[in-house]
């Protein structure tokens, strides 16, 4: 297949790039600079240059491709205050992408999330949130519609945590902020759950997506259903050599600054479905494996 990867030079869609290639696809991605042109020819793809605002040039790609896979997210914006104006960013994407490839049963995939999802209960991939909800979920229940467009869509619902050697999300985050506090801390109890995915595993996930989800398929890319917070700050403590602390919800933000309210949620998930449908099967080593190799604690 010819492959339109959005997102294609960052911490998942490169990993993805290589799996695609690896697989014999070629990859088409997507680059809004020259550093990230420079990223996705390095790694041996072609290189459709533009960013997630330049519609026509989303439309173009998706036209001339078997199939999209929808990685990227202005998490510059999101992370400093206007989350819903990269939401919607992401929306104007996906859908001029979609109607690039209604009528002729070729896949989308798209990435969503997980976190927050059904709190306090395990998430399953039938469980269909309420679109006014959050605006991802809104633009994920949006993109599964297209199914009835004749378009093969699908959601990846990613744990908050993909992690990897390179990870500079949340668990480097975390990190920080136990470096710059002097303990690595959790809130309460520490008792509430994160699911997580090694970046590798996620990868191979989302080409799976492409070749073979039914349309209209929501996925979990789920390793661990719920590793707790607490444990989480055991294993940042010991990289670190900190002491760890238990500090009181009210003070998460104080303490954690934006991440606190996520670090806070209780959000399990199970990918059962997810690996019967698709015979995806974790093979890489989870978070707290991860987290003691120390390449998360490297100055």
């Amino acid at each position: 297949m010819r492959v339109f990867v959005t997102g294609a030079s960052g911490w998942i869609g490169s990993a993805l790039v290589a799996e695609l290639l690896a697989a014999g696809h070629d990859v088409v991605g997507l680059a809004r600079s020259d550093t990230s042109a420079a990223a996705v020819t390095a790694a041996g793809a072609q290189v459709h240059r533009g960013g997630l605002d330049d519609l026509d040039a989303l439309h173009q790609a998706a036209a001339g491709s078997d199939g999209v896979v929808h990685t990227a997210f202005k998490h510059d914006i999101a992370f400093t205050g206007d989350f819903q104006g990269a939401a919607d960013a992401d929306q104007r994407a996906i859908e001029a992408m979609g109607e690039a490839l209604k009528g002729s049963d070729r896949p989308l995939v798209i990435a969503s999330g997980l976190l927050g999802l059904r709190p306090g209960a395990v998430a399953t991939e039938d469980f269909s949130p309420d679109p006014s909800s959050s605006p991802r979920m809104g633009t994920e229940q949006r993109t599964l519609a297209l199914a009835s467009q004749g378009v093969r869509s699908s959601a990846v619902r990613l744990s908050p945590t993909v992690h990897g050697d390179g990870d500079h999300g949340f668990m480097s985050t975390l990190v920080q902020i136990a470096r710059d506090r002097g303990f690595s801390a959790y809130l309460g109890d520490g008792a509430n759950r994160w699911p997580a995915v090694h970046r590798l595993d996620a990868a191979h996930l989302f080409r799976l997506a492409l070749e073979k989800a039914p349309a209209g398929s929501a996925l979990h890319g789920v390793s661990e259903e719920g590793v707790t917070t607490r444990v989480i700050a055991e294993a940042i403590s010991r990289g670190l050599g900190l002491p760890v602390r238990s500090i009181a919800p009210d003070d998460a933000e104080r303490h954690f600054g934006w991440i606190g309210a996520l670090f806070g949620m209780d959000s399990p998930a199970s990918s059962a479905i997810t690996r019967d449908l698709l015979a995806w099967t974790p093979t890489h080593q989870g978070l707290i494996a991860d987290l003691d190799e120390g390449h998360y604690f490297s100055a």
